[in-house]
């Protein structure tokens, strides 16, 4: 059973695909936080993992809150690491959570200032990379979009900040709405709850709840709001990722969208606060493929540390009879 596959297998089993023009595999890195804190050696063997597994990953998505505390000293971590990965070839995207958005290191969101984000995640040299698409602004990496081809399809990465404003809702729209022909994933750090349903009411998970959902003249988004102002939709949008939520660190949603196409949404969180968390995470990342031939997305997650898939299902599963 894919829980008990040891590293080697594992190692197989991503380069079994790596020739296969019908798959796509991207690597999603839940919430990088607590590692600087306490073990930055296990998220530096997610790193390195993913560095010896090149040939065989089309893409990394990371789902925010990079940093614990939104300091020059944590953002240079990351930005080095990221920055790893590009050099070696890999196609990377971030996302800002509630813990890298604030007026000033360990202020979570309090204000909607992304200044030390961007200061290490530059704009003037992300859109050199020939995969960028472009941005809400033309100058941040607050919300911006990839554009690549993997395992068959033209895909489309829209990555939007904790608690996207109108404005953004509004170019994104336009994004997707401009791209009929690509698949379109969104990679944001707030969407589903562990219980597997939208963000929505009036609680302390929520972007409303942070100072940054009651700036003036600001309003922000949350899952629900999404799902309704943007990815419901759109026919071409086929996913959703996600990470923020603690309790079990899981949730999975599957939705139809107006036209009738199926949404896969996912929540997957392995940070100190989750429930049974150790080390910051343990080096937990998903392995999600898309594999266009057998139409199907196949979720695996796999600990760089432990070397060893997660033990529960809710963390190993198959999509079958999917629109690709």
């Amino acid at each position: 059973m894919k829980p008990y596959i040891t590293i080697l297998a594992a190692a197989l089993l991503l380069a079994s695909c790596s020739s296969n023009k019908d798959i796509a595999t991207f690597v999603i890195l839940p919430d990088t936080q607590t590692y600087l804190e306490h073990c930055p050696e296990v998220f530096d063997s997610q790193i390195n993992w993913i560095i010896d597994n090149k040939k065989s990953i089309d893409a990394v998505i990371q789902v925010g809150d990079l940093t614990q505390d939104n300091s020059p000293v944590e953002w240079h971590y990351m930005s080095k690491a990221f920055n790893n990965l590009e050099k070696a070839g890999i196609k990377n995207m971030v996302v800002w959570g509630n813990h890298d958005i604030g007026s000033r290191p360990g202020q979570f969101s309090d204000v909607h200032n992304t200044v030390n984000a961007n200061r290490y995640f530059r704009h003037d040299e992300w859109q050199t990379r020939d995969y960028w698409g472009g941005s809400a602004d033309n100058k941040t990496l607050d919300n911006y979009f990839m554009t690549f081809k993997a395992g068959g399809i033209e895909w489309l990465v829209l990555n939007m900040e904790f608690g996207p404003s109108d404005e953004a809702i509004v170019w994104a729209d336009s994004v997707v709405a401009g791209n009929p022909e690509k698949k379109v994933i969104l990679n944001t750090h707030a969407y589903l709850y562990s219980d597997s349903t939208l963000h929505d009411g009036d609680d302390w998970w929520l972007p409303q709840s942070y100072g940054i959902g009651k700036e003036a003249g600001r309003h922000v988004n949350d899952g629900a709001s999404l799902w309704k102002n943007l990815i419901s939709k759109h026919p071409n949008v086929i996913a959703v990722f996600c990470g923020h939520v603690l309790h079990g660190g899981v949730g999975t949603l599957i939705s139809t969208g107006e036209n009738g196409n199926q949404v896969y949404q996912m929540l997957a969180n392995f940070q100190r606060g989750v429930k049974d968390s150790r080390l910051g995470g343990e080096g937990y990342l998903r392995i999600v493929k898309f594999k266009r031939k057998t139409k199907e997305i196949d979720v695996s997650t796999f600990s760089t540390w432990n070397k060893a898939y997660h033990p529960s299902p809710e963390h190993n599963f198959v999509f079958k009879n999917v629109d690709l």
